[in-house]
């Protein structure tokens, strides 16, 4: 079982933990991801390595609870408690080449995983870009870090409450605009929104990675959940990426598979809330007794 030591709240569903795993953080490599278990019945569900700390031994993650599982993550993850298994480092490692000007590109969840990899770019010796997208102010998270690792931060909100009011592809094009010599764009968010980056770029010429997130379960190629078709070929996102090239990438046939058990989805999560407000009452009830 793995500690969690730390803990902190970025919106109503958005949170992140520091866990205590020393191994993994001295494997860990930007783009990587890991698999969690919350306890021994819970489900194996693919997160992407948001942080990693070797000295500490600590590896950070960011979680978006919009299922059940992340939701139980959300109400039950707290310093001190403990995650059944966390299996990884996992995928292979983000490409970092020869030293040129790269941006990269965060939208939603997609913000914390693409923070390693531009520090890792930044260390290399590029002149680093980020480009990151919110709802609003109230959301943003991790501005000063990007800060600290980044020559250049753009910052858009829908709403406009801070930085440039638009999306991450404004922010983007905006960026395009300016910097002609721009030698890589990742993009990590959404499908939509990086196969809306990866056309933004195309037309350009920019070599463009972008980070997959399909349905998986073992993490190691066996069960074929993660299959997606790049440049043609069938690909296992777990051990050929999640990195790949989003010029090749079929985001339709992507998008297809991730709505494909939408209905599941659900009906997991209504059966938790109604296990999660029975025992909550059962709990009132001994209380009061």
């Amino acid at each position: 079982m793995y500690r969690i030591l730390a803990r902190e709240d970025y919106s109503d569903v958005t949170f992140m933990i520091e866990v205590e795993h020393p191994m993994m953080a001295r494997a860990a490599r930007p783009g990587q991801f890991v698999i969690v278990r919350l306890n021994d019945q819970g489900e194996r569900i693919p997160l992407t390595l948001a942080d990693f700390d070797a000295a500490r031994g600590t590896v950070t993650l960011v979680v978006q609870a919009v299922g059940k599982t992340t939701m139980q993550m959300k109400a039950e993850c707290r310093p001190g408690s403990v995650l059944q298994s966390l299996v990884g480092p996992m995928g292979m490692p983000s490409s970092v080449g020869r030293p040129g000007k790269v941006v990269g590109v965060g939208g939603g969840l997609g913000v914390a995983p693409i923070y390693p990899q531009l520090r890792a770019h930044k260390e290399n010796g590029s002149y680093v870009i980020a480009v990151l997208g919110f709802r609003s102010r109230d959301l943003v998270f991790w501005e000063d870090r990007f800060r600290k690792v980044c020559d250049e931060l753009v910052l858009c909100t829908d709403d406009g409450s801070a930085g440039l009011k638009g999306r991450v592809t404004d922010g983007l094009h905006q960026v395009l605009e300016h910097h002609r010599d721009i030698t890589e764009v990742i993009a990590i968010g959404p499908a939509v929104m990086m196969k809306a980056c990866s056309e933004l770029t195309r037309e350009r010429g920019i070599r463009t990675m972008v980070s997959l997130n399909p349905i998986m379960v073992d993490g190691t190629g066996m069960c074929g959940g993660c299959r997606v078709t790049v440049a043609g070929k069938m690909k296992y996102a777990c051990v050929d990426g999640p990195d790949f090239d989003g010029h090749q990438v079929d985001f339709e046939e992507l998008m297809r598979r991730l709505n494909r058990f939408r209905g599941d989805e659900k009906a997991a999560l209504e059966r938790w809330r109604k296990h999660a407000a029975s025992c909550n009452l059962r709990r009132g009830i001994s209380e009061e007794s």
